[in-house]
């Protein structure tokens, strides 16, 4: 279990746990489970997900793991391996999981909180409706359904939680639709008014004013707008899997041509693309070709388990496809990738089989 990576604040936070009453605590059966299953409490920072502690179960199944109730309400999980159960903390919750080892992200029951009964209920309803499974109609009737139960309590962390939610990679709310919008709009206004030291209400603010920046963007420009030849470079400062944070200007001042892709690892084509940048990497690394790869999925698992055994940066964007780097750079569908040369941005690729054609012409 790599946990050698903590901040000062995280492990802090642990310790504060052990010694103090104001806890909550999460327990339960997971059937299957031993105490060799490897499982851990993490908890979320925007996207960001942190390990808290540790869970080890009984030879039964059953566990129990109490942590330093958080300051502010906010959105935990339970993880083994890739699959993850979600739960809101607010103080002094107790959490009862009950679920199976083979199905731990997919049937399982919370108990104990009305607020993390609720966030089951929508991962339960997006599960059935993703993957196909969902006609159009059904979607368009869950959010409908979903959007007043945001509207009814803006400030909450479900609601917070469930404006957040993508079925198979696309948001549910998307601040590119009007409708959308207004929804994340109710809940970034409400943070702001009566949350506005919490952690998450920058983050709103920020989704909610990128939102309405890129759909005047969008009224304003003509349907067929292209990149210029050539733009200045715009800054991205994302952390990689160490929680080391790179910024793309530095990483462009000390090299000859920079790749910068945005791409999802959860994604198909991921194995097949990066495939391609390896060869790209391998003949170019010695004469001055970086790469900046930028993750826009809705969570950081597949990324995670991707970038330990990749050797260019690998970076997460935690707002994925709502990101004001996404709407900067106007990428529409992943993969996309730009290709930086002294300083500035002098080629868009969206067809990977144009990639290799137009990274030889500028390494000449």
């Amino acid at each position: 279990m790599k946990i050698q990576h903590f901040s000062l604040i995280i492990l802090a936070v642990a310790l504060l746990a052990s010694c103090s009453g104001n806890q909550f605590k999460v327990d339960g059966t997971i059937t299957g489970a031993t105490d060799t299953t490897a499982m851990v409490l993490e908890v979320s920072s925007n996207g960001m997900w942190y390990i808290v502690d540790s869970v080890k179960p009984d030879n039964d199944g059953s566990f129990a793991v109490t942590s330093q109730a958080p300051e502010f309400p906010n959105i935990y999980r339970l993880r083994i391996a890739d699959q993850a159960i979600y739960f809101p903390i607010d103080s002094l919750d107790h959490i009862t999981v009950k679920a199976g080892l083979k199905e731990f992200g997919t049937n399982y029951t919370l108990s104990g909180s009305e607020h993390a009964e609720q966030v089951m209920k929508i991962d339960r309803e997006a599960m059935q409706l993703a993957g196909g499974k969902g006609t159009p109609e059904q979607i368009k009737a869950w959010k409908h359904r979903l959007a007043q139960q945001i509207v009814s309590d803006p400030g909450g962390i479900v609601a917070y939680y469930a404006i957040n939610k993508f079925i198979d990679g696309v948001p549910v709310f998307d601040p590119l639709n009007d409708e959308d919008l207004r929804i994340v709009g109710a809940v970034a206004n409400a943070f702001n008014n009566f949350h506005p030291n919490d952690p998450r209400t920058d983050y709103l603010v920020d989704v909610l004013l990128q939102g309405q920046k890129r759909r005047r963007m969008a009224a304003s420009e003509p349907s067929d707008t292209m990149f210029v030849t050539e733009t200045s470079l715009l800054d991205i400062k994302l952390q990689d899997y160490n929680g080391k944070t790179h910024q793309l200007q530095d990483v462009a001042a000390h090299n000859r041509v920079v790749l910068l892709n945005f791409t999802m690892y959860e994604a198909e084509f991921s194995p097949v693309y990066n495939k391609l940048l390896n060869d790209l990497y391998t003949k170019y690394k010695n004469n001055g070709l970086a790469i900046y790869q930028v993750s826009l999925d809705p969570d950081n698992v597949a990324w995670r388990q991707a970038a330990q055994n990749l050797p260019w940066i690998t970076v997460f964007d935690p707002m994925s496809t709502q990101s004001a780097n996404v709407g900067n750079y106007q990428v529409s569908g992943v993969p996309t990738t730009f290709i930086i040369k002294n300083g500035d941005v002098v080629e868009r690729v969206e067809d990977g089989l144009q990639l290799e054609a137009a990274v030889d012409r500028q390494m000449r």
